[in-house]
């Protein structure tokens, strides 16, 4: 489909603006392991227009992750003793909670049980808009339609067909089989937004749209991506789109610089990173149309 046309403020902005304008994401990643996909995230985000990104992670890899972002916030959580962030993190998490527009949760967080607490607590008690990803979905996998539907705020969930698979309790087969379907099903019994991805990624909202995209190539198909969508999403929530049309722009720009950055070096040797560079030309581009 065609790209969902992008507001006048998000493509010229006015001379007397400051960061403030332009949202606040709060990323809530990383473990053990994992120290690239809260950098990929918060560098998409501010790719992709938020004033301001702060970043929460386990303090056992603060290090890490605060070397490789100049321009983002990097704060140390408390962390459990397998690297990961659990209940203890809550705490200093709401101070931080109280300055963001918009949470970004999930990228790397592992499948630790205290991750997976941290987000339910998340979800169930924090009323910001929230952008849940990779472990942030699978956090609720066998108890999504008495937590997940209870959700705080409006939540965004960004999980590919396999994530989808353990959070539904269906074969993945069943999914790619009904994208759109399962999407739209979803969607209307959770009152989430739903960003399916894979091969044509679908996304669907509560009233039953259903919008499938046509950017994208299989060059994708490695390690990241998704969490520079994550972070896409988050930063147009956080300057004011609705959460639908968020996802639809995101999903969309984040193939686009997908099919820019792989006219570059190709789909064989295309890796997360390469999207940094592209993301601007993603937006140069829906631009002039």
């Amino acid at each position: 489909m065609s790209a969902p046309p992008l507001p006048r403020s998000f493509l010229r902005r006015r001379p007397d603006t400051h960061k403030g304008d332009y949202g606040h994401v709060l990323v809530v990643a990383g473990s053990i392991g994992f120290t690239g996909a809260p950098v990929l995230c918060a560098q998409a985000a501010l790719r992709s227009g938020a004033g301001l990104v702060s970043v929460g992670v386990p303090e056992s890899v603060y290090f890490i992750v605060a070397s490789k972002l100049n321009e983002a916030m990097v704060y140390p959580l408390p962390a459990t003793l397998q690297g990961s962030l659990g209940a203890s993190s809550f705490k200093v998490l709401q101070s931080l909670i109280g300055r963001a527009d918009v949470i970004a949760c999930g990228p790397g967080l592992s499948r630790e049980p205290a991750a997976g607490h941290l987000v339910r607590a998340l979800v169930g008690r924090v009323d910001l808009p929230m952008v849940l990803d990779a472990d942030g979905v699978v956090a609720f996998a066998g108890s999504y339609r008495k937590q997940l539907s209870k959700a705080k705020g409006p939540v965004v969930i960004t999980p590919h067909p396999g994530e989808m698979s353990e959070l539904l309790g269906v074969a993945v087969d069943s999914i790619q089989r009904r994208r759109s379907q399962v999407a739209q099903q979803v969607a209307r019994g959770l009152k989430v937004v739903v960003v399916l991805k894979g091969h044509r990624t679908v996304v669907a909202n509560p009233k039953g749209n259903v919008y499938v995209n046509a950017t994208g190539n299989p060059g994708m198909a490695t390690a990241g991506m998704g969490d520079l969508l994550t972070g896409m999403i988050a930063a147009l929530i956080g300057q004011g789109m609705d959460l639908f049309t968020a996802a639809r722009t995101g999903v969309y720009l984040h193939g686009l610089a997908g099919d820019l950055a792989a006219r570059r070096v190709g789909q064989v040797s295309l890796i997360a990173s390469d999207l940094w560079a592209t993301i601007p030309d993603a937006f140069r581009a829906i631009a002039r149309r």
